[in-house]
C-alpha cells in the first residue's frame, strides 16, 4: 500500500490577478480551476478532456440570523497541494482492493469584516471531482445556522437528465428521462399527487443525478460521506440551467446545525464519455474514512429467503389478529383475541423456509411481522410504537433460532420502527442484546411512515444522524444493518461496512403496489447504486400477482430472465431470492442459477452500459475462477455483443445461458426463457437476443 504526500507540488497555475488557481487530476484528464469574483465570491468550474462539463458557479453558504452571511467578501489567505495514492481492501465489495488516487487543493479563505475562516478543498481524481467546506476552530464561528447550502453546479448545455422529484421523505420514484428544460413541466403532476413535501421546488430533484450531454459526455452529481449533516437536493434554475443544492430541512426549516470544527459532506462530479466508467467509479467511497471497524471477520455478505413477498403482494399479513378492540394502551390481551388465520411469520411457515434455505445453500432467513404492535398499527394507530423483544404467540423466537441452527441457517431480524426513531433509539440496546442472545445477527430496519417527532422529515440532520447512530451502535453489537425507507447511501459503507444493505429507492416491492418502469433496473445502477448497494430484493419469477392474491392485479414488469440477471447487474453483498418457495419449485431449472450466483466478487467487468436502455456486467467470485454474466435490457429489443476476454488465458469454461426466448417479452410473455451450456474461452464471444425488459444471466465455470 502506498501513502505519499507532498505538500506544495506543482499542480496548479496561480494568477494574480484573477487569483485563479488550477488543479489536475492524477493523468490529467481533468483540470478544475478556481477563482474569486470581483466580490469575493468563491467560484469553480471542470474542464474533461479539454472540455467544460461545469461552466464557472459559485460556492458558499448562506446563515440564519447572521448579519453576513459565507457566500462573498472573501480574500485567499493560504492555499495547499497535495496528492495521494493507496489501494485499499473492501471488506465486500465489486472488486477485491480499490484504488484511491488523488490531487488536492485545500484553499483558506478569510472573510472581510468579519474575521471568519472557512477552506474550501477540492480533490480531483481521474473519474472526477469532490469538494466540501471545512470550518476550522475559530472565535468568531462556533455555533451557526445554516439557511441553506448555495454549491452550484453550471451545466454547459440542455442536458438529457435521469432524474426523479425531490422530496423530503422518499426517493420510491420511477425515474423520468428528459430534458432539463422540460423538468419543470414533468414535475408539476408528481408534486400535485405523490410528492409527500409539498413545499419543495417544483424544479427540485434528487442525487444521484445521470446526465447525458449532446456530445455523448456522462456527468453524476451526487454527495459523499453524508454525516451530522442534511442530505442534499438539488434545485434548477431552468433558465440558466444552473444547478443549486438544496438541503432538507429540520422541524423549524433550519438545514444544519453547525459547531466548528467541522466540515459538510463532499459534493461530487463524476464524468466519462463511457457510461461503463460512470459504473466503475468508487470516487463515492474513496470520499469516505477507511473502516473503523478493526475486526471485521463477522461481516460477511448474505444471500436469503424470506417471510416477506407473500405479505407484500397481500397472501398473508404481518399482523396476528384484526382485533383492533383489544388495543388498550399499546397493549394487546392476546388470550382474547382471536387470530386472523393470514399471520405469515407463524412456527409451521417460518419452519417451511427454513428448511427450503438449507435445501438450496441459502444463508438466511428474513421473517417481517413476528413482533407485537402491527395489528395495532394497521389498525387504528399509525403513531403505535413497537418494543422489538415481544413475538406473537404463534412465533416460538428460541425454537426457531434452534431449528434453523440446526439446519446451518440464520434468522434475519426485522425492526419496523414506524418512523418513531426516538422510541426506536430507546430500545436499541435491549433489541441488539436480544438478537445476541437468540443468535440474530443481522437486522433489517424500517422507517414506514411520518417521522416522530412530528414535523421532521426522513433526511433531515437529526434523522440522518439517527440512521448513523443505529449504524454504529450495531456495529457495537457485532450486527449487520439493512435499513429501508432510510437516507440514500454516500459511500459510508467503508467506513462501517456492517451496512451491507439499504433500500432508499424504489424496490420490487412497487411492482407489487402498480408496477415499476421496464427500464427501472437499467436506470438505478447509474444513479441510487452510486452510493453503494441496494436491497432490490430481486428474483421474482410469478409476474401475475393475482396468482398469489387474486385481490391485487399487479403486474411485475419484467422477463423471467432479467429477474435472474438482476444478481449481478444490481450490486449488492445481500441477495434476496424474494419470491416463495413454490414459485420457485416450478421452475427448478432456471432457479439454479440463483442458487450458484456469488455475492461476493473479487473483480467486476463493465461490458456494455447505456443509461435507461441496457447494462452488461461480468463478475468473478471471490476466491474462485468463476464468472456471472448478467444482462438487463429496457423496453426496446436488441442483440447484445460481447466477447470473454476477461477469462483467463489457457483455460476452458462451462457456460450455462439463461435467456430470453424469442416471443419473450415482459408483459406478455415474461415467463419465457431458455437455458443452454456451450463450452467458452478467453476467445469466444457471444451473440444474444434481450426481450423488451427482458435480459439474460451467465454461469461460467471452469472446466477442471
Amino acid at each position: 500500500m502506498k501513502n505519499l504526500f507532498f505538500a506544495s507540488l506543482i499542480l496548479f497555475a496561480f494568477s494574480t490577478v484573477a487569483k485563479a488557481q488550477q488543479l489536475k487530476s492524477p493523468e490529467g484528464k481533468f483540470v478544475m480551476e478556481f477563482s474569486l469574483q470581483n466580490d469575493g465570491t468563491p467560484t469553480y468550474n471542470l474542464k474533461y478532456k479539454n472540455k467544460e462539463v461545469v461552466k464557472t458557479s459559485k460556492l458558499g453558504l448562506e446563515l440564519k440570523d447572521d448579519k453576513k452571511s459565507l457566500l462573498n467578501d472573501f480574500t485567499i489567505a493560504d492555499t495547499k497541494t497535495s496528492t495521494f495514492d493507496e489501494t485499499w481492501k473492501p471488506v465486500w465489495g465489486e472488486v477485491d482492493h480499490i484504488r484511491n488516487h488523488y490531487n488536492e487543493l485545500a484553499v483558506t479563505l478569510n472573510q472581510k469584516g468579519t474575521d471568519r475562516q472557512i477552506v474550501i478543498r477540492f480533490r480531483l481524481f481521474d473519474d472526477g471531482l469532490g469538494f466540501r467546506y471545512e470550518f476550522p476552530a475559530q472565535k468568531n464561528l462556533t455555533y451557526f445556522i445554516i439557511k441553506e447550502e448555495r454549491s452550484q453546479f453550471a451545466m454547459t448545455g440542455d442536458h438529457t437528465a435521469f432524474w426523479i422529484p425531490g422530496d423530503y421523505d422518499t426517493q420510491e420514484y420511477d425515474y423520468t428521462k428528459s430534458k432539463l428544460s422540460e423538468i419543470r413541466g414533468l414535475s408539476e403532476k408528481a408534486y400535485t399527487a405523490n410528492v409527500s413535501q409539498k413545499s419543495f421546488s417544483p424544479t427540485g430533484v434528487q442525487t444521484s443525478l445521470m446526465l447525458k450531454t449532446n456530445d455523448g459526455i456522462y456527468i453524476n452529481l451526487h454527495e459523499a460521506a453524508l454525516i451530522d449533516y442534511s442530505c442534499m437536493h438539488l434545485n434548477l434554475d431552468d433558465k440558466n440551467l444552473i444547478f443549486e443544492s438544496w438541503l432538507t430541512p429540520d422541524a423549524k426549516g433550519d438545514k444544519g446545525h453547525m459547531q466548528a470544527p467541522n466540515h459538510s459532506p463532499w459534493r461530487t462530479i463524476i464524468v466519462s464519455d463511457d457510461a461503463r466508467e460512470i459504473l466503475s467509479s468508487k470516487m463515492t467511497y474513496n470520499l469516505n474514512d477507511p473502516s473503523k471497524i478493526e475486526e471485521t471477520s463477522w461481516i460477511k455478505p448474505v444471500k436469503y429467503v424470506g417471510v416477506w413477498w407473500e405479505m407484500i403482494t397481500g397472501k398473508s399479513s404481518w399482523s396476528y389478529t384484526n382485533d383492533y378492540p383489544t388495543v388498550q394502551l399499546g397493549v394487546t390481551d392476546f388470550a382474547k383475541a382471536k387470530p386472523n388465520g393470514t399471520h405469515g411469520a407463524n412456527n409451521a411457515n417460518v419452519k417451511k423456509y427454513i428448511d427450503f434455505a438449507a435445501a438450496n445453500g441459502f444463508d438466511a432467513v428474513l421473517v417481517e411481522g413476528w413482533n407485537e404492535g402491527w395489528e395495532d398499527w394497521f389498525g387504528h394507530s399509525k403513531d403505535y410504537v413497537f418494543d422489538f423483544l415481544t413475538p406473537y404467540p404463534d412465533f416460538d423466537v428460541k425454537g426457531l433460532h434452534e431449528y434453523a441452527k440446526s439446519k446451518g441457517v440464520k434468522i434475519i431480524m426485522h425492526h419496523e420502527t414506524s418512523g418513531s426513531v426516538r422510541n426506536y433509539e430507546r430500545h436499541m440496546d435491549a433489541a441488539y442484546k436480544f438478537m445476541n442472545d437468540n443468535g440474530y445477527n443481522a437486522v433489517k430496519s424500517g422507517y414506514v411512515g411520518d417521522i416522530l417527532p412530528r414535523g421532521e422529515n426522513h433526511y433531515s440532520q437529526w434523522i440522518v444522524n439517527h440512521y448513523q447512530y443505529a449504524i454504529e451502535k450495531a456495529a457495537d453489537y457485532k450486527i449487520m444493518v439493512n435499513a429501508h425507507e432510510a437516507v440514500r447511501p454516500t459511500g459510508i459503507a467503508r467506513t462501517y461496512p456492517n451496512l451491507i444493505g439499504n433500500e432508499a429507492a424504489r424496490g420490487t416491492e412497487y411492482q407489487a403496489f402498480g408496477g415499476s418502469k421496464p427500464n427501472h433496473v437499467t436506470v438505478l445502477p447509474f444513479t441510487r447504486l452510486i452510493g453503494g448497494p441496494m436491497d432490490y430484493t430481486p428474483g421474482i419469477f410469478e409476474m401475475d400477482i393475482s396468482k398469489m392474491n387474486p385481490e391485487n392485479k399487479s403486474h411485475v414488469n419484467s422477463t423471467l430472465a432479467n429477474q435472474l440477471a438482476l444478481y449481478v447487474t444490481m450490486y449488492s453483498p445481500l441477495q434476496m431470492a424474494a419470491d416463495t418457495p413454490e414459485n420457485y419449485n416450478r421452475f427448478p431449472d432456471a432457479f439454479q442459477f440463483i442458487k450458484d450466483v456469488a455475492v461476493d466478487w473479487s473483480e467486476s467487468k463493465y461490458i456494455e452500459a447505456e443509461p435507461g436502455d441496457f447494462i452488461t456486467v461480468a463478475r468473478k467470485a471471490k476466491g474462485t475462477n468463476n464468472w456471472f454474466v448478467g444482462n438487463v435490457n429496457g423496453e426496446t429489443p436488441r442483440t447484445s455483443n460481447i466477447d470473454f476476454s476477461f477469462l483467463e488465458k489457457g483455460k476452458k469454461y462451462t457456460a450455462t445461458i439463461y435467456a430470453d426466448a424469442k416471443d419473450a417479452h415482459y408483459k406478455t410473455n415474461p415467463q419465457a426463457y431458455t437455458i443452454k451450456k456451450i463450452a467458452v474461452t478467453n476467445k469466444s464471444k457471444l451473440s444474444q437476443f434481450s426481450a423488451p425488459g427482458g435480459g439474460y444471466a451467465i454461469s461460467i465455470i471452469e472446466t477442471k
